[in-house]
């Protein structure tokens, strides 16, 4: 059952909960960070992409790197941009994009959780990525970026998080991107108490998003418990910070892939091998969109196409089978165009669905690619079948949005 506790969370003042919330790391480059942070000395780049102050070139992994991050959170909190709470609590954090809203509980979720597998993934990370945000926390002794957890729809959370946002919110802003952040204090006993006590009802949750900072901060809180000579279980370090939401609310979409050549075919060539497997319709010069699962779209040569895979290439019975994006990698891009690696083939790029598929389009018509594919999103129930299998989903197959925003609320392991 899932262990979550309240904690004193460190979180700027109201009145700047803007200007130092930031997006993810790892969704924009070091340059697109410097842009965004322009002006901002109370930006959370500085903490957690504090390359941005350094001459171009400088690796986000160098040790002055590192240092540069720890003086800069602890700057922050001498000047009062970033304030501890005092008491022990869990909050609220909601975001709104377009009409769809969705609701998280940050709580501190269990590392031994994660370690034992209550807290289940689909993807697998690369050492290189965990070791760098492990590095990051562990100079700052703190969680400064939380991790997107996935739980199943439950009546009792869903009223404490009814309750809780028919009152103020302590944030309520609009970032650049058109997303509505707000948060609010959970700070009733009988709230926390609730809280508690319904997710040790939950048997597993799941990562949606962040593997690499779930696996970096569980490794720390491993080495943190292996080191100490008085480890009891209950201190911060045994915890990660989380942001938790039903599986009903969150909204995956569609990752698309571009790729700059045919391996060699002609157009007709290619069409002709497609066809062995999918039913292949010409849609004329409209986007045309997916209209379900095992359907795709092609475009190629300022022209869409429908391909409709064929009953025999893929298994609806096994959870990875049926995966579009395993029919489309097995029998189209290693198959036909000889892509076997989706992580490091320099022929392929992935496109988020947060994109539209006019930018695959585009990217086609200007020359760079020579053809895209645009799929239907998996489902949360995919992923959550994924995970219960213990199997790994393919590379690219999940775009969450809207994306957590980091800076609202920071875990400290001490």
């Amino acid at each position: 059952m899932a262990t979550v506790k309240p904690f004193r969370g460190i979180r700027p003042p109201k009145q700047i909960a803007s200007a130092v919330s930031s997006k993810p790391y790892d969704v924009l480059s070091s340059e697109e960070a410097k842009e965004e942070a322009k002006g901002n000395e109370k930006s959370l780049y500085h903490i957690i992409k504090p390359e941005i102050d350094f001459p171009a070139g400088t690796q986000e992994n160098d040790p002055v790197v590192y240092e540069a991050a720890v003086k800069n959170f602890n700057e922050f909190l001498k000047n009062g941009w970033l304030v501890k709470d005092d008491k022990e609590q869990y909050y609220i954090y909601s975001q709104t994009m377009g009409s769809h809203t969705q609701y998280g509980l940050v709580v501190a979720a269990s590392v031994n959780d994660y370690l034992t597998g209550k807290i289940k993934k689909h993807e697998l990370t690369r050492r290189e990525k965990e070791t760098d945000r492990m590095q990051h926390i562990r100079v700052n002794n703190a969680n400064i970026e939380p991790v997107f957890l996935a739980y199943p729809d439950n009546e009792r959370l869903a009223a404490v998080v009814s309750k809780v946002t028919a009152t103020t919110p302590e944030y309520d802003f609009t970032s650049d991107d058109g997303i509505t952040h707000k948060l609010w204090c959970v700070d009733a006993d009988d709230d926390i108490k609730a809280v508690t006590e319904e997710f040790a009802k939950i048997p597993y949750l799941y990562i949606a998003d962040g593997h690499h900072r779930t696996a970096a901060a569980a490794h720390v809180g491993e080495e943190k418990a292996k080191a100490s000579k008085n480890h009891k279980g209950d201190e911060e370090y045994n915890y990660l910070l989380a942001v938790c939401f039903p599986q009903s609310q969150l909204k995956v979409m569609d990752y698309n892939r571009v790729i700059t050549d045919l391996n060699g075919l002609t157009e007709e060539e290619f069409l002709h091998k497609l066809a062995a497997k999918f039913d292949v319709k010409k849609m004329g010069s409209e986007i045309y969109h997916p209209t379900g699962h095992h359907n795709f779209a092609l475009y190629m040569n300022q022209t869409w196409y429908s391909l409709t895979a064929h009953s025999d290439i893929y298994n609806d019975e096994d959870p990875i089978e049926t995966l579009d994006v395993k029919i489309l990698s097995d029998n189209v891009l290693a198959d036909i165009l000889g892509i076997k690696d989706l992580r490091t083939d320099k022929r392929i790029d992935f496109v988020g669905g947060i994109r539209g598929l006019e930018e695959l389009k585009k990217r086609v018509d200007s020359g760079e690619m020579k053809l895209a594919f645009a799929l239907y999103p998996v489902t949360m129930q995919q992923i959550i079948d994924i995970a219960d299998s213990g199997e790994i989903m393919p590379p690219k197959a999940t775009w969450f949005e809207p994306k957590l925003r980091s800076g609202l609320v920071i875990h400290s392991l001490e």
